[in-house]
């Protein structure tokens, strides 16, 4: 029996320059590897204190920010699928986080807004985000973090465009 390896059309590095791709080089899973990191570093603040999830998170701060939203609106805020904000709505609502309300002049359309106790958990999770932003920046020069926010946001606005046009393999 070969063993892993030993074949010579085992899996190899490629030799062909076009061929290869270096994961650890490669932006879109670099950008993925440093927003699970430090999303995961972070979500200790509001899952081991409130047991909340990264959803639920989402939705207080916008709504801690905005006041009163819709879910579409807090879906388009949050870049949160709407079926995830209702989960999560629901959620905060049965824990008496946030409440709805029917809005002024248009009854089918129900605003959201934090309780008082969704209130005070967003105050203490503003001011651990805040904390945690700036570790996360007191590792980086002040005008290499502007420089990188500047990229961060040209990426997402960029995202946010129609796809380019595919090429065909081997074509340049």
């Amino acid at each position: 029996m070969e063993k892993v390896g030993e074949n010579s059309d085992a899996v190899k590095p490629s030799t062909h320059p076009k061929a290869a791709l270096i994961l650890h080089d490669f932006v879109p899973f670099l950008l993925n590897e440093a927003a699970e990191t430090v999303a995961k570093r972070f979500s200790s603040f509001y899952v081991d204190r409130y047991s909340m999830t990264r959803s639920q998170w989402r939705v207080m701060a916008n709504l801690g920010r905005f006041g009163k939203l819709t879910a579409t609106e807090i879906s388009h805020h949050g870049r949160l699928e709407k079926s995830v904000v209702s989960r999560a709505v629901f959620a905060m609502e049965k824990r008496g986080w946030l409440t709805r309300h029917a809005k002024a002049g248009d009854r089918r359309v129900e605003l959201l807004s934090l309780t008082g106790d969704g209130q005070e958990i967003y105050m203490v999770l503003v001011h651990e985000a805040k904390a945690f932003d700036d570790e996360l920046r007191s590792f980086i020069e002040t005008a290499q973090v502007e420089g990188f926010v500047a990229v961060l946001r040209r990426l997402n606005d960029e995202a946010e465009l129609p796809a380019p046009p595919r090429t065909e393999t081997g074509n340049s």
